[in-house]
């Protein structure tokens, strides 16, 4: 028997069967399972408190050790300063408590700096967002 107008069943198989598997691989996305197209999750990221290291001339310090320290629980992060001068290694994992921030180079040493929190359901966020510490000669 031959066909009469039209698409054989095998290709018209073929082209709705590709049809609904699509379909069905879109309507996967209406759950709540994990998903790469899903929106990014705006907490997961942690927020980090700029640290600007300068010397006593007013210069930025590249290689600079900078550590923060917990005045609670007595927990730190050290970061190094980039080529500008800057670190961003310290970060919210350190929060609620307030903060110690300093920094070394060679034999120079700063201030030591304290940083409080902002927290909310989601984020604790430095208080100030940026600290310049200056090496003492």
């Amino acid at each position: 028997m031959g066909r009469v107008g039209g698409v054989g069943m095998g290709k018209q198989w073929k082209r709705w069967g590709w049809l609904g598997l699509l379909a069905s691989v879109l309507m996967t996305g209406c759950d709540d399972a994990p998903s790469a197209n899903r929106h990014e999750d705006t907490c997961a990221e942690p927020r980090t408190l700029r640290v600007e290291v300068m010397s006593s001339d007013g210069a930025y310090i590249q290689g600079a050790s900078v550590t923060a320290t917990n005045l609670e629980s007595n927990v730190s992060i050290t970061g190094v300063t980039d080529d500008r001068g800057v670190t961003t290694a310290i970060n919210e994992t350190l929060a609620p408590s307030p903060i110690r921030v300093v920094a070394t180079a060679g034999s120079h040493v700063t201030r030591a700096e304290r940083v409080e929190w902002t927290c909310d359901e989601c984020h604790c966020t430095p208080v100030p967002a940026t600290v310049t510490l200056q090496l003492q000669d």
